[in-house]
């Protein structure tokens, strides 16, 4: 089984540029609190180097 990604948004995106924003949504998250659990691959860890100042990641099997 493949490794995956809980991220979990924890600061919000208003004063952040728009590409920030726009990862947080290709993420599926929408506001602080929210979690979402993606696979371990290149693109998603990608999208959570972006914004790593505003999630918060845990792997899990």
């Amino acid at each position: 089984m493949a490794a995956r990604l809980k991220v979990t948004q924890i600061k919000s995106k208003v004063s952040e540029k728009q590409n920030q924003r726009d990862t947080l949504r290709s993420l599926g998250l929408k506001r602080i609190g929210d979690v979402v659990v993606r696979e371990d691959n290149q693109q998603n860890r990608g999208y959570v180097r972006t914004v790593a100042h505003l999630v918060k990641v845990e792997e899990i099997d």
